[in-house]
């Protein structure tokens, strides 16, 4: 078997509506996309509204090209998906996955990205499944948790760390988390260091 797709000794699934891979990425990958990621260009981050009002999310991005050099990441992380896809929620995909992209949120800029969902308008409209890899250490930043609202009452303060209707995604680097993406979450602000992750989606026909 391909050594990308050897990740089943790491794996951990939970029934409230997300599965993860605690070590789905190793050391000399994450060194290894370090080196790589520096070499692409950066810009301001947008939402489906377009642009960056400052009050939805604060956040500089990269896309990472679809080629030779990058296919090892996108097929791993296709594959990761579809074995959470068929573990758990078994939606119709058959659209290639859209651009990663390389995410940072840096403290000093006061980083974040407020309560949504991964669907919207056009390519959005497709989206089923959202992953996120984390890139940076725990102790790379503080806040910053990607966390994710499992349903209930919404809190009125979305800065309750103590709700339980909060689920706080493992931040140890190489970590890969991924859930539906209408579920509501978010990238609670940064309150120094800085961030770092990838974002992909996958992608299939309308909910049925």
């Amino acid at each position: 078997m391909n050594k990308v797709l050897q990740m089943t000794q790491n794996e951990s699934l939970d029934q409230t509506n997300y599965y993860y891979f605690e070590q789905g990425f190793n050391e000399q990958e994450l060194k290894k996309i370090e080196q790589e990621t520096t070499k692409l260009p950066l810009h301001t981050a947008s939402t489906f509204g377009g642009g960056d009002d400052g009050e939805t999310r604060v956040s500089r991005v990269k896309w990472v090209p679809q080629n030779t050099q990058w296919w090892w990441l996108y097929e791993k992380l296709n594959h990761m998906a579809i074995e959470a896809n068929n573990n758990l929620w078994n939606f119709s995909l058959h659209t290639m996955p859209e651009q990663i992209q390389y995410t940072e949120y840096v403290g000093s800029k006061g980083g974040k990205y407020e309560w949504h969902q991964d669907i919207g308008p056009a390519m959005g409209s497709q989206r089923k499944i959202s992953i996120t890899v984390q890139l940076s250490e725990p102790d790379d930043y503080e806040g910053g948790d990607l966390e994710l609202f499992k349903g209930g009452p919404f809190p009125e303060d979305a800065k309750d760390k103590h709700s339980s209707h909060i689920i706080k995604a493992p931040r140890k680097a190489g970590c890969v988390f991924i859930f539906p993406s209408f579920m509501m979450h978010r990238v609670a602000p940064v309150l120094s260091g800085t961030r770092k992750s990838f974002v992909l989606w996958l992608g299939g026909g309308h909910y049925i």
